[in-house]
């Protein structure tokens, strides 16, 4: 989808929010009511800076036939008009670029990360952990809330899988870029002759949609309860606390068992299971129309290495943009905005190109 369409889009969702929300029937329900209302004002200021860029290309089409005039007078002024409505449309453009970085989901305040362990076993575990604590800190600088949803411990300290849901201004359309599969270089704590070991996480940052947004019924999954457990096998408690839900339709599976009680393990998994089902539901639609974006950025194709850590040079290299940063530790301890700005900042770039292409 160009910038273009894809602001179009957006003007139309947000016209269309305008209609639902005074119809009677709708407001009559408040819970609808108010997920409609958040929606509307996560548009709002991007939909009046486009009908604003709108009017004032509506205006330099006018001007532009005003200065073929044979009047010299009249082509000098529409001229002069032209020069600076020109400017200010170009100073819109860039405002509306900074607010279309990062897709459609952009102004998410909420999604859900998925951290699994990939190849090279307990090490791999511990690099899961590593790069929890990494967005947990993150997510501390940038004053976001940060909740485990649910985590599936390893033997010494790591993590087979974690599950964490993010909550904050800007906190999906920075988040979206970490997802892919990330290598780790360095020697395990387990190495007696100090060898160099590579082992694999992936990670996915799912879009968190509002109720509304997915209809899901009870009778659309299947729910199983069982004991939660920690690593070993070792009992958290012995009552069926633990939630499984399986979705019938996409086959999607999700197990919440970090909290003590069923019913906040069954809400927690719900939020999952709708992240992942809003997921596919987006991923479908960008085969369907055969999505041009120039950037694989931000594309949430957990198949793609993205990133490698290599300890023992410090160094850090994002594979996307050719980024090596020799900060490592820095990063890992939480700061990512050295890496955050350039992605941004890359996918700025690519979307100024696809602005002007369609100006």
């Amino acid at each position: 989808m160009s910038v273009r369409n894809e602001l179009e889009s957006k003007l139309k969702r947000f016209e269309e929010l305008e209609d639902l929300m005074s119809r009677p029937d709708v407001m009559s329900e408040s819970h609808k009511m108010a997920a409609y209302a958040r929606e509307h004002g996560s548009l709002t200021r991007v939909a009046h800076k486009f009908r604003a860029y709108k009017k004032m290309s509506d205006e330099m089409q006018g001007l532009t036939e005003m200065a073929k005039s044979s009047d010299v007078e009249e082509r000098m002024m529409a001229e002069d008009e032209l020069a600076n409505l020109r400017k200010q449309r170009e100073a819109l453009w860039d405002e509306l670029l900074e607010m279309t970085i990062g897709g459609e989901d952009a102004n998410r305040s909420r999604c859900v990360m998925e951290i699994r362990a990939g190849t090279g076993g307990e090490e791999a575990a511990l690099f899961a952990r590593d790069l929890y604590e990494m967005y947990k800190h993150n997510a501390e600088l940038r004053s976001w809330k940060t909740e485990i949803m649910d985590a599936s411990p390893s033997e010494r300290g790591g993590f087979k899988e974690i599950i964490l849901g993010f909550d904050g201004e800007g906190v999906y359309r920075e988040l979206q870029y970490e997802s892919g599969g990330h290598r780790v270089q360095r020697v395990p704590e387990t190495e007696a002759q100090g060898r160099i070991h590579t082992s694999a996480a992936t990670v996915a940052v799912l879009a968190e949609p509002e109720d509304v947004e997915i209809d899901l019924k009870t009778e659309d999954y299947r729910i199983d309860k069982f004991c939660a457990s920690g690593p070993g096998g070792q009992h958290v408690n012995k009552t069926e606390s633990a939630i499984r839900l399986t979705h019938f339709e996409s086959g999607i599976v999700v197990s919440c068992q970090d909290e003590k009680s069923q019913h906040k393990n069954l809400a927690k998994a719900i939020r999952v299971l709708k992240s992942r089902l809003y997921d596919h539901k987006r991923q479908e639609e960008m085969k369907k129309r055969s999505d041009t974006r120039k950037t694989l950025i931000g594309s949430g194709d957990r198949s793609e290495r993205i990133r490698t850590y290599n300890f023992p040079q410090n160094r850090l290299t994002d594979h996307r943009i050719n980024l090596t940063l020799y900060k490592l530790d820095s990063i890992i301890s939480g700061d990512l905005r050295p890496v955050t700005q350039a992605l941004l900042e890359y996918d700025r770039d690519q979307l100024r190109g696809d602005m002007e292409e369609g100006a």
